[in-house]
């Protein structure tokens, strides 16, 4: 039976990895290591001077062993694979993300980042994202049916798959567009905006996120935009 380690970056109550998880235990033994809180845009940062604390954590799927860590998503899949799993996963599923990873997004994404360390240890490693909606008709519907189509299929060192679903309904979804670029463009142009002056001539800035719908055809981006899901393979470090 395959051994399989599911994280995110929205935190261990989040919906869809509790989702995930739940479609994820009819294709092996699961566990759970995910971030005691929210750690959105951590990438594939890990701790390496600060130790990280992991407890046991009640999980509503049954038959899933699951802990929170304090520390990032690729913390969770070290920990998970050398520490708190029996032996390192055949594989480790990420997601599903609240907001799509695509374009020049994923070098910023925790979710993309804990599939890059999956691949890293070895282990065959697929991220799941969805855009920011309270429908989840898509990723409802065909996320047993992606799982089945790629949780087996091998891929290069250091390459993971990168799955995006629409945040449309199901009669609005277009279907699945497979092997899909990654785009050079983003959903945010981002700049900082002052909210505060400091003491000693400093100041606060916050990021302000400008809406962008700028891609290339057939890209990952453009795929979300016009309803359709995103499959495509992402390459770490090679």
């Amino acid at each position: 039976m395959r051994s399989i380690l599911i994280t995110n970056d929205d935190g261990i109550s989040s919906d869809g990895l509790i989702r995930l998880a739940a479609a994820a235990v009819k294709f092996g033994r699961v566990w759970v290591v995910a971030p005691d809180s929210q750690r959105s845009a951590s990438s594939h940062s890990i701790s390496l001077h600060d130790h990280l604390d992991l407890f046991p954590a009640a999980f509503p799927v049954k038959d899933v062993i699951a802990y929170t860590c304090s520390g990032s998503p690729a913390d969770c899949v070290r920990a998970g694979c050398l520490s708190i799993m029996p032996a390192k996963p055949d594989v480790v599923l990420s997601g599903i993300n609240h907001g799509s990873n695509t374009a020049t997004d994923i070098q910023y994404s925790g979710t993309a980042g804990a599939a890059f360390e999956g691949a890293f240890q070895g282990a065959h490693s697929i991220a799941f994202s969805e855009a920011v909606s309270d429908c989840h008709e898509i990723s409802d519907h065909y996320l047993e049916d992606i799982l089945t189509e790629l949780i087996d299929q091998r891929l290069e060192w250091g390459q993971v798959f990168n799955v995006n679903f629409p945040g449309c309904t199901l009669a609005e979804c277009k279907g699945i567009r497979r092997d899909v670029a990654v785009s050079h463009g983003m959903f945010f142009r981002d700049e900082y905006k002052k909210i505060a002056d400091l003491p000693g001539g400093g100041i606060r800035i916050m990021v302000n996120g400008i809406p962008c719908k700028d891609c290339e055809p057939d890209t990952d981006m453009r795929s979300i935009i016009e309803n359709y899901i995103s499959i495509g393979v992402i390459n770490n470090i090679s």
